[in-house]
């Protein structure tokens, strides 16, 4: 008889002589044979471990069969479950039957009533038994793909930072090569770019877009290299002609970064473009008024005048102090987002320990 003897089953008998010789006849079919004396017995020996075949009797003591497969059926629906019984009862059938169950059989038995229903159930459970090996299979390779995916993508994700620190340095060094030019020093960014981050942050802008204005600031006289040196160093007054040269700047550092897609030189070329605009709307190079401004180009104007006004230039020396805390409120509304001015003067202890932090140093 083709029936694979690694099934295991599950016989539930409360006659002893009967259930010796079902043990027996079963025996010369499957290796793996487990008895239990009633249903109770049996849901027993069901928690300790997994049945591919229970053979029950349905009317037997302290649980019958039809209770026991209900209980054994809410956890497992796909156990194979054959119930053999002396009561040929169209109850019994009704009830099994809702069970789900793979065979009814009537004793007596004989062997001509048991060896087809053991092969029907044989062929259910190998069919059970192969797709929980492909299923299990499937399950392994699907843990070994995400594995792989996640590697892959902590790979690209450490990549993507580490080209995110490379753009950073980039922007930093080009922003302070735009204005060593000048005769400006890094530190210069430097400030700015602090200045900016306090400014941002106390805005209320979230952390990630305080941290692309600071990064993106040092970027914001990037126009200049295409500034003749004659006129960047000129230490005195610039005409009318050499003021529109310089005024370009802007709108050369825009066209130098506009085209980028990436958030941090999307926001430097906004930067780079808007930094000379004036909330009043005298500004250039496009006369913007108050918030037509965007919060990048008010911030980083605020703080690259503060930062300008107290740093020697080659057409000035450094301002004291009183006299730039004096422009900026004079300039509050005007040159100036008067929030951004209110926020540096709540704040102008941690503005004040920055530019001691980054002081140039004379030489």
């Amino acid at each position: 008889m083709n029936i694979s003897k690694n099934i295991k089953v599950l016989f539930v008998e409360d006659d002893a002589m009967i259930r010796n010789m079902f043990h027996t006849m079963l025996s010369s079919f499957f290796d793996k044979l487990e008895v239990a004396i009633d249903g109770k017995d049996a849901l027993e020996k069901y928690k300790k471990e997994e049945f591919d075949l229970i053979i029950t009797d349905i009317n037997m003591p302290n649980m019958d069969g039809i209770e026991m497969a209900k209980k054994i059926r809410e956890k497992d629906l796909q156990v194979s479950i054959l119930f053999v019984t002396g009561f040929d009862d169209s109850e019994y059938l009704l009830q099994c039957s809702q069970l789900d169950i793979s065979g009814y059989l009537v004793k007596p038995l004989d062997m001509d009533d048991l060896i087809p229903v053991l092969q029907k159930v044989n062929q259910k459970i190998q069919l059970h038994q192969k797709f929980k090996k492909q299923e299990s299979q499937l399950i392994e390779i699907n843990n070994d793909l995400e594995q792989q995916m996640i590697s892959r993508i902590s790979e690209i994700y450490a990549l993507n930072q580490e080209l995110i620190a490379t753009q950073k340095e980039v922007i930093f060094t080009m922003g302070a090569i735009g204005e060593s030019r000048s005769k400006e020093t890094g530190n210069h960014v430097k400030r700015v770019a602090c200045y900016c981050e306090l400014l941002a942050k106390y805005y209320g802008l979230d952390p990630e877009t305080v941290d692309l204005v600071k990064e993106a600031s040092p970027m914001h006289d990037i126009g200049k290299v295409a500034t003749p040196d004659s006129i960047l160093n000129k230490n005195s007054a610039l005409t009318n002609e050499e003021r529109d040269i310089m005024r370009d700047h802007a709108l050369l550092g825009y066209e130098m970064l506009k085209h980028s897609q990436r958030p941090l030189l999307k926001i430097a070329a906004t930067i780079a473009y808007e930094h000379h605009e004036k909330y009043d709307g005298t500004g250039y190079p496009q006369g913007l008024k108050g918030e037509q401004i965007s919060i990048y180009g008010r911030i980083t104007a605020l703080a690259d005048v503060f930062d300008a006004l107290g740093s020697d230039r080659c057409y000035k020396k450094a301002w004291e102090d009183e006299k730039i805390f004096a422009l900026l409120k004079e300039q509050k509304g005007k040159h100036f987002d008067p929030k951004l001015v209110d926020i540096f003067f709540e704040h102008l202890d941690e503005f004040c320990a920055i530019r001691d932090k980054y002081r140039d140093i004379l030489k």
